[in-house]
């Protein structure tokens, strides 16, 4: 018998939830939106690490399309200069017809930054812009998730366009049923408790 693979779950549109034991300042109570996952590795962006910074102080044709609070959020540790912009498109809408768009899973999909965002807002019901992603090379996430880093989920489209004011770790924590759901009880200072 062929032995599963602790990453077996990981895909495109799951959700990498830091485990409560997971204290690296980069990912501690973060949630990552998985955009591919292979065999040379993995790549994803953390959805709850909104910024200071105003999507359109930096890419100024995109901000008034960007999603409440239209910050530009910190998508991981990996190249922070990069941009990433994550969209959940408008019911109907093919991904294959729109110019400038990947399909990651579902109505969410990878924008090409260089499009024309006019041209891309009626076709979007929200959009993400994310400074640097998370990565991971061959075999590193499922040596994690063995360890017992991350606690690997299925995302809803709506987990991307999530505001900032939500407990986001929680809420999708919470809404695993028993017994993953109390780890959204934990305290986030254990020494406080």
């Amino acid at each position: 018998m062929v032995p599963v693979r602790p990453d077996a779950e990981v895909e495109p549109g799951s959700l990498l939830v830091a485990a409560p034991s997971l204290t690296d300042s980069n990912f501690r109570r973060t949630v990552v939106y998985v955009i591919d996952h292979r065999g040379e590795g993995s790549l994803g962006v953390v959805l709850n690490r909104p910024s200071e910074v105003a999507v359109h102080d930096v890419l100024p044709s995109w901000g008034p399309h960007a999603t409440r609070p239209q910050a530009v959020y910190i998508g991981g540790p990996v190249h922070p200069k990069t941009a990433l912009c994550l969209a959940a498109l408008r019911t109907g809408e093919d991904h294959r017809s729109i110019e400038g768009v990947v399909n990651v899973r579902g109505p969410i999909a990878l924008i090409d930054l260089d499009s024309d965002p006019d041209a891309l807002a009626t076709k979007v019901r929200g959009l993400r812009v994310f400074a640097g992603y998370s990565g991971w090379g061959e075999g590193q996430l499922a040596n994690e998730i063995e360890r017992g880093d991350w606690i690997v989920v299925p995302g809803l489209p709506d987990d991307v366009l999530a505001p900032p004011n939500t407990d986001l770790w929680g809420r999708v924590l919470r809404r695993q049923g028993m017994p993953t759901a109390l780890l959204a009880t934990f305290p986030l200072d254990v020494r406080r408790n």
